[in-house]
């Protein structure tokens, strides 16, 4: 179920900067992620864990938390215009094919929930995690059948996914954090300027 965040590893040279449009959480070329998006997700997650034995699990909140649901609808938006470029398509009958996969994997439809909770993941988002992880999978398939060795396979999906982002031209509301190229990260605005300017003694 942590897949996705392999894919956060591959956007290191993403420049995100401040968002004009009100309302939005971040917007991709012409593509709005709204703040009412991230918000839902983060109510349904923060609704979930109530059902759910949290105290082993390392779980976000706060910030944090705003900052993780932001980044995946990035990241599959991302993938989505990678995977269009490419022509590569996700169905939905592949969505349901690797849903059930997933609910076998987890031990059912009763463990799901927590799962989901241990993940990070929104119930009403789990279309579009599988959505994300099956562009991610069939990007990764498309550059290893085009003769690329396998350990060069990340850098060039990581090639893939920068040029998109610049190409569209990607931003993000400060609200959110700002973007850590250095670690392909949305961090919090303090963590970066420490980040970028290193403490003297």
């Amino acid at each position: 179920m942590k897949k996705i965040l392999a894919v956060v590893g591959v956007i290191s040279a993403l420049l995100l900067t401040g968002c004009s449009q009100v309302g939005a959480a971040a917007t991709i070329g012409d593509t709005k992620i709204t703040q009412a998006t991230v918000q839902a997700s983060v109510d349904a997650i923060l609704a979930a864990r109530k059902g759910v034995d949290t105290s082993q699990m390392q779980i976000e909140t706060g910030e944090a938390l705003n900052r993780a649901q932001l980044r995946f609808h990035l990241i599959t938006q991302l993938l989505r215009e990678v995977g269009k470029e490419l022509t590569i398509t996700v169905t939905k009958a592949e969505i349901d094919t690797r849903r059930q996969s997933i609910l076998t994997q987890v031990g059912g439809e009763a463990s799901l929930p927590n799962a989901l909770v241990g993940a990070g993941i929104a119930p009403n988002d789990l279309d579009q995690y599988i959505e994300a992880i099956t562009y991610s999978d069939k990007i990764t398939q498309a550059i290893t059948a085009s003769g690329v060795a396998q350990d060069q396979v990340s850098a060039e999906i990581q090639k893939l996914v920068v040029a998109k982002a610049k190409e569209l031209g990607v931003t993000v509301n400060p609200r959110y954090g700002t973007w850590d190229a250095e670690n392909a990260d949305l961090v919090a605005a303090d963590a970066a300027s420490s980040a970028a300017t290193p403490a003297t003694k």
